[in-house]
């Protein structure tokens, strides 16, 4: 899907918006994302973080999660938000890897509170990364 400038302050606004519902009473780091489907659907993520803090999910996770379930595998963008006013937030190792899972030719945006943003591509985030095509290759 091809979308516009217009598009990707929208759903910066929308990433920003969502951090709003984040469930984090231990660390009080909100995150919020926005998950741009191929459709044109947008589906939002908090995280929600919890007292044994192995099982917290990200925010980028909770919009996969929700796409998926609701029938969306094909993305064009995510958007991700937090309250850090210096510097872009940027997904961790997990999310990067479970974002690769559905491509690596689809657009990242890393935001401030001021809206301004850094874009990268999934790929770009996990070069190397562990694919599906891997399951595939010939075995010893």
């Amino acid at each position: 899907m091809e979308y516009t400038q217009e598009d990707i302050k929208k759903l910066v606004k929308t990433s920003q918006d969502a951090k709003n519902n984040a469930y984090c009473p231990q660390s009080k780091f909100r995150v919020g994302s926005a998950l741009l489907c191929q459709d044109g659907t947008v589906i939002k993520g908090v995280n929600v973080e919890n007292a044994s803090h192995g099982l917290t999910i990200c925010a980028e996770r909770t919009a996969i999660c929700k796409a998926v379930s609701e029938g969306h595998t094909k993305f064009s963008a995510i958007a991700i938000a937090s309250d850090m006013k210096d510097e872009f937030i940027a997904p961790c190792g997990a999310c990067r890897q479970v974002l690769c899972e559905f491509g690596a030719d689809w657009d990242v945006y890393m935001t401030k509170p001021d809206m301004t943003y850094k874009c990268m591509k999934v790929g770009e985030l996990l070069p190397l990364s562990f694919t599906s095509k891997a399951l595939e290759e010939d075995k010893i």
